[in-house]
């Protein structure tokens, strides 16, 4: 189990290129599973459909030994092509969409609209009792609105995994 106080413990956001075949996602998850790691956050999506590639992105946390070890047994697996660790690999861009409800009448819809006009976010469902808003950012950033909106009248929050990929030429599909 990873220790949170050896100083050497981080997050790492992690883009894994693989065959988008059945079963991969699986045995991805198998790995951490089987080894006691923890799934932060989990994306998965085609993005080549000439070569069939999908690319999954995966927030974990652990020492900086942990989070090598879990590079090299992705690394491992087939059909794997390529893990980048973005974290330490450069600089790199980071988000999440949410979708988050609000229940609430008079003043408190009001304030739930001067809220997200001021993190842009949008309406994108409207009636006489609920707001839904859909929002993209960084992850803290979508907590610190949820926050805010917890005692006007917070609903139901969904949110997707995180979504990166790197600043600049680098490229996981080169």
């Amino acid at each position: 189990m990873p220790d949170a106080s050896d100083p050497t413990f981080r997050n790492a956001t992690i883009a894994v290129l693989v065959e988008n075949e059945a079963g991969i996602l699986a045995r991805v998850v198998g790995l951490f599973s089987g080894r006691g790691y923890n799934i932060e956050s989990l994306t998965v999506a085609p993005v080549d459909a000439e070569r069939r590639l999908s690319r999954i992105t995966i927030v974990t946390s652990g020492t900086d030994m942990v989070i090598e070890q879990i590079k090299a047994q992705l690394d491992r697996l087939v059909p794997v092509h390529k893990v980048s660790d973005l974290t330490v690999e450069g600089p790199h861009l980071a988000r999440e969409m949410m979708l988050i409800k609000v229940v609430g009448r008079g003043e408190q819809r009001m304030e739930a609209l001067r809220l997200a006009d001021a993190f842009r976010a949008r309406v994108v469902d409207a009636t006489t009792g609920s707001f839904v808003f859909e929002m993209t950012g960084a992850g803290d950033k979508l907590d610190a609105f949820i926050e805010l909106m917890r005692p006007i009248g917070l609903a139901e929050v969904s949110r997707t995994g995180v979504v990166a990929i790197a600043r600049g030429a680098r490229s996981l599909q080169s």
